[in-house]
């Protein structure tokens, strides 16, 4: 089958380090099936990949993405839930140490992708196979930490700090679609304009002082927006944070944290109930994951360098 590896590590050049040729098929293991992929969406954590972070020299090559869509062996049209040994999806082995796709086991770009049956959620007839392959890992995080993670009233003042990446851009869909005071920060002119269009209710440039302080800022920035997410939250806020593109060391400002009681929640992806729920809304409501590019497999690298150069708002897609 053909695929797309991490043939080796550059911490400088990631995209570099990409590879594309044929690999073996994927071979057949109790409670595991193969999915034909039809759409595959790219992440951040697939750059990470081609870093040296989360995975080992040792597992090389290894097919990267998280995510995918595609036709099972019976059929019928599937999401890839792309964390392995989730205990939420039922049946997880004991022991197994819940893991992305591209970590331990091989990932979603390719033609082929094995996956553990419990695995697969059923893609609704009314999104396209490149819009649910957009779900799994952007959009679940975003939707985990709006309504599992951030325990908000409707009508809620919120920050999402970063106007590019899937991650945000989920967040202002979701957030703004269901009633909450949306601020959203960037650095580009440009990208502060998309966020308007996806719902924003103000947008400013990176740092600025927000016209209130809010419930909860959303934060995958990191040390570069730190300070301005502790000072934007009001008193007994939430800073949720699931990344820290800009490092990982900001100053703690605990006597802030604790004087002001803020909540300071971490999160990673989602359960499976969770993507299930999130299907079902889009379903439901029409709303559907921003795509920049679609791209065929075989131009993966062109998608790899576009996201980073930073030259992305939504997602790009491969279709295998």
């Amino acid at each position: 089958m053909f695929a797309i590896t991490a043939a080796r590590f550059d911490a400088e050049d990631p995209v570099s380090a990409l590879e594309a040729g044929q690999r073996p098929d994927p071979q057949p293991r109790e409670g595991w099936t193969v999915v034909r992929v039809r759409a595959a969406s790219l992440n951040h954590h697939d750059l990470w990949s081609l870093r040296g972070v989360g995975i080992k020299e040792e597992q090389l090559p290894m097919v990267l993405g998280c995510d995918a869509a595609g036709v099972d062996e019976d059929g019928n049209e599937v999401i890839v839930h792309g964390l392995v040994g989730d205990p939420t999806a039922g049946g997880a082995a004991p022991g197994v140490r819940p893991s992305l796709l591209s970590e331990v086991h091989d990932g979603t770009f390719a033609e082929k992708v094995l996956v553990p049956r419990q695995n697969l959620v059923p893609k609704p007839p009314e999104l396209s196979f490149e819009e649910a392959s957009c779900l799994p890992t952007a959009w679940l995080t975003a939707y985990s930490m709006l309504f599992g993670k951030a325990a908000l009233n409707p009508g809620s003042p919120v920050l999402v700090q970063g106007a590019g990446g899937g991650v945000s851009a989920a967040l202002i869909t979701l957030a703004s679609h269901v009633g909450h005071r949306v601020y959203v920060t960037s650095r580009s002119e440009a990208k502060r304009e998309r966020a308007l269009s996806l719902g924003a209710h103000t947008v400013l440039a990176s740092g600025e002082r927000l016209p209130e302080r809010v419930d909860a800022v959303f934060d995958s920035v990191g040390q570069a927006t730190w300070k301005h997410s502790l000072r934007a939250a009001k008193p007994g806020g939430a800073i949720i944070t699931c990344g820290a593109t800009s490092g990982d060391a900001p100053s703690a400002e605990l006597t802030r944290v604790f004087f002001l009681q803020l909540r300071v929640i971490g999160s990673t992806m989602g359960t499976k109930p969770e993507l299930e729920a999130l299907t079902r809304m889009l379903a439901a409501t029409g709303l559907r994951p921003g795509i920049d590019r679609v791209l065929p497999l075989d131009r993966a690298e062109e998608g790899f360098r576009a996201m980073a150069e930073g030259d992305l708002f939504g997602k790009v897609v491969l279709t295998a």
